[in-house]
């Protein structure tokens, strides 16, 4: 008897013990939507996007209207991803190339989750302004206010907030799909707070990019733009709205350099002249800062053929903006 409790001990010690089933953790749905970031000329749209993403896919300059295309840059993290559209300074337009930059700021509005309307809050509200405004009131998507540049000091928010308060009737505590944030797009401050609300107004669904992609633009528009900035920079207030760039050829070649042939187009022989410089002291220096950030991004070699042309009113040429990438 003994033995049979001993044998039905030692069964019971080899039976399993089986675990209480373990509570399924629920994993966060990811996010995925547009944002799209609109202003005023100079108000530092593409300087918050650059620092947005981590990289400088859009370029900076202080001339008005230095961003003449919308462009998408891609900001992925363990909430999701969100694509971002940069748009041309929304600003009144004279002629055909204005019209394209005007048409492509309402067209970037259309279809996104979020508007980030970026002001510089260290300059007074002006007409442009207030047509932007009157254009968003009644839009349905929610809408940020980021009030931009607060490191100068920002002393017309108070102006920014009246505006709108006008322009919708009530205070901006009672907006629905609101958001005002100060903050500065070149420091960093406060950008966590703006991808934060922007995050809050996604729709949940699959990311649309690869997780280390920051832009879809064409490379060979960057490499344009990138030579369009160093003009910018280097002609000021001479003939920057003059200017244009176009990249006729860019390939490798054996020996791990990358060859590109670009056409810089002005509208005047005067103007050629000052592009071209003294004895082509201009262009060299363009080339010489280019190829700098060329080579940075390209991660090769570069060898930089610039020349220029003259090509009368072609800021009103459908044929050439086309050719030039603008699609109307």
């Amino acid at each position: 008897m003994a033995a049979v409790k001993k044998a039905a001990v030692k069964k019971e010690a080899k039976a399993p013990v089986k675990k209480a089933p373990k509570k399924a953790v629920k994993k966060p749905q990811l996010k995925c939507g547009f944002a799209s970031i609109i202003g005023r000329p100079n108000t530092g749209k593409s300087t918050l996007l650059n620092y947005l993403v981590g990289e400088k896919i859009s370029i900076v300059s202080d001339v008005p209207q230095t961003t003449r295309k919308m462009l998408r840059g891609i900001y992925t993290d363990e909430r999701g991803q969100v694509i971002f559209i940069d748009t041309p300074g929304w600003h009144i337009g004279r002629d055909h190339l204005d019209r394209y930059m005007n048409q492509a700021c309402v067209n970037s509005i259309e279809g996104v989750d979020c508007i980030i309307y970026v002001v510089d809050s260290s300059e007074r509200v002006g007409e442009e302004e207030r047509r932007i405004v009157s254009r968003l009131k009644n839009e349905k998507v929610p809408v940020i206010m980021a009030l931009n540049k607060i490191d100068l000091k920002g002393k017309h928010i108070p102006e920014y907030v009246e505006l709108w308060e006008q322009a919708r009737g009530m205070p901006i505590s009672e907006m629905k799909n609101f958001v005002l944030l100060p903050l500065s797009g070149r420091d960093g401050i406060q950008v966590d707070q703006l991808l934060s609300s922007v995050f809050s107004f996604l729709p949940q669904g699959p990311m649309l990019y690869e997780a280390d992609i920051v832009t879809d633009v064409p490379r060979k528009q960057v490499v344009a733009d990138i030579i369009r900035e160093k003009l910018f920079l280097l002609t000021r207030e001479e003939l920057p709205h003059a200017i244009a760039v176009e990249i006729e050829e860019m390939r490798p070649t054996k020996g791990k350099t990358t060859y590109i042939r670009a056409a810089i187009l002005v509208e005047r022989q005067t103007q050629k002249e000052i592009v071209i410089g003294n004895r082509g002291s201009m262009v060299k220096q363009v080339g010489s800062l280019a190829r700098t950030d060329l080579e940075t991004l390209l991660e090769t070699k570069v060898f930089l053929e610039l020349f220029v042309k003259s090509r009368k009113n072609w800021r009103d040429d459908h044929d050439l903006m086309v050719d030039l990438g603008y699609t109307f």
